[in-house]
């Protein structure tokens, strides 16, 4: 299996633009804080993501976000791995999304140990998501 795609923030609202699909895997509770501020955006919980992936259409353009990137990189290549052959990851999830200034609702609570959201560097080099 070849390895997943993976968009940054910037081309997937290009994407978004152009009638890709933004499926959110984070929990209910995290969206409850902050979510995408966008029309269409699909929540499937990635701890529901394993029973409910069929409800992602197979013949459009998907893009998988969570909070960092790396539940929606578990998810994308499940997606693949069950025949989605146009489904792509969001690096660093809705935290550079928030930090690029794209439209949200709410307010994000990182719980990274302020590795990405609180740190002066900014840095999203965490493992975390």
């Amino acid at each position: 299996m070849n390895s997943a795609v993976e968009v940054s923030p910037e081309t997937a609202l290009k994407m978004i633009g152009e009638g890709a699909l933004l499926v959110d895997v984070r929990e209910r509770e995290e969206v409850a804080e902050a979510s995408f501020d966008l029309p269409g955006v699909m929540l499937i919980p990635f701890s529901e993501f394993d029973e409910r992936f069929r409800e992602i259409p197979s013949d459009r353009e998907v893009i998988i976000a969570c909070n960092l990137g790396e539940r929606s990189l578990k998810a994308t290549r499940f997606l693949m791995h069950n025949g989605y052959r146009n489904a792509v990851n969001m690096q660093y999830g809705i935290v550079r999304w928030a930090e690029t200034g794209f439209p949200m609702k709410g307010e994000l609570k990182c719980n990274c140990g302020g590795c990405c959201c609180g740190s002066p560097s900014g840095s999203l080099n965490s493992t975390g998501g």
